[in-house]
């Protein structure tokens, strides 16, 4: 990894951690309107930004009311959901088809957080994992055009 990509994906997790934080009241629970999953879809324009959003999830789940267990479900639910959006994008190739997947992969992952919030705080896992899958959908849709509009200006492929 050369100073350039370390140096962004370091950027990339102090935004995650920073925008988590400033709605960190609504970021944790059952109900997760996280703006910074928005981050996820720069998976899109470059497998590089993996360890910026990755880093960046787990620094933000050490403020989780969910301890440990978020540190590791949570970073592990963004790790499996970028790499599989990875592995899509050697067959897929139309950025906005690729975004309103990620969305969709996100969001149905979404189940990994439910089973942890069942296991720390004793949620009902189905209800949960509607609940996050709702919450991550509408916050990755509102970021779809937004990341597609800043791509074609900024062409965060050629950033990192």
């Amino acid at each position: 990894m050369n100073i350039r990509t370390l140096v962004i994906n370091g950027i990339i997790a102090a935004l995650y951690v920073a925008v988590s934080l400033l709605v960190s009241p609504v970021a944790f629970g059952a109900i997760q309107f996280r703006i910074s999953e928005m981050f996820n879809h720069l998976i899109i324009f470059d497998k590089r930004y993996f360890f910026g959003i990755t880093i960046g999830v787990f620094a933000s789940n050490l403020f989780s009311m969910a301890g440990g267990l978020d540190l590791l479900f949570g970073t592990a639910h963004t790790a499996i959901s970028l790499g599989i959006i990875i592995f899509l994008k050697k067959y897929i190739k139309n950025k906005l088809t690729l975004l309103f997947l990620n969305t969709l992969i996100f969001s149905f992952n979404m189940f990994i957080i439910a089973f942890m919030l069942n296991i720390a705080l004793q949620l009902p896992f189905l209800l949960t994992w509607l609940t996050t899958g709702i919450s991550e959908l509408i916050v990755l849709l509102i970021g779809i055009p937004i990341f597609y509009t800043l791509y074609k200006r900024i062409h965060f492929d050629k950033m990192i």
